[in-house]
């Protein structure tokens, strides 16, 4: 186990970019609802948004912590195409036994219960 501690450093500079990449962002979302709500084409609604996300990508690319998460983003999905998945049969197999075991177990707790349930209000208090 690596006993190194980690320190980040950031700078208000930095700070800066990333507050004006959220910002870009969130008014590329904008501008494409607003642009949808005036019955623009379609592209054009999606080049505002597409424009505010990458002028937020650029800005976050800009600084020190951007471009660390997006290192991370980057790494993350080179490290999801290595999973290896199940074939669609054993998917399938897979599924039918948690089925079946989730069925079992819904019985099983029906009948626990009204086992309780008789147990408690017809022989111990009487109730019927």
């Amino acid at each position: 186990m690596s006993n190194q501690s980690v320190q980040t450093v950031s700078t208000s500079n930095d700070k800066l970019k990333v507050a004006l990449a959220v910002v870009a962002a969130i008014a590329g979302v904008i501008g494409f609802f607003y642009l949808k709500g005036q019955s623009k084409p379609a592209w054009m609604c999606g080049a505002a948004l597409a424009a505010g996300l990458v002028f937020a990508v650029l800005l976050l690319w800009t600084s020190s912590s951007g471009r660390d998460f997006l290192n991370f983003a980057k790494e993350s999905v080179r490290e999801s195409k290595k999973v290896v998945w199940p074939a669609p049969k054993e998917a399938m197999q897979i599924t039918g036994i948690v089925f079946a075991f989730v069925t079992v177990m819904a019985l099983f707790l029906w009948g626990t219960d009204k086992m309780l349930e008789f147990l408690l209000y017809d022989v111990i208090l009487g109730w019927k």
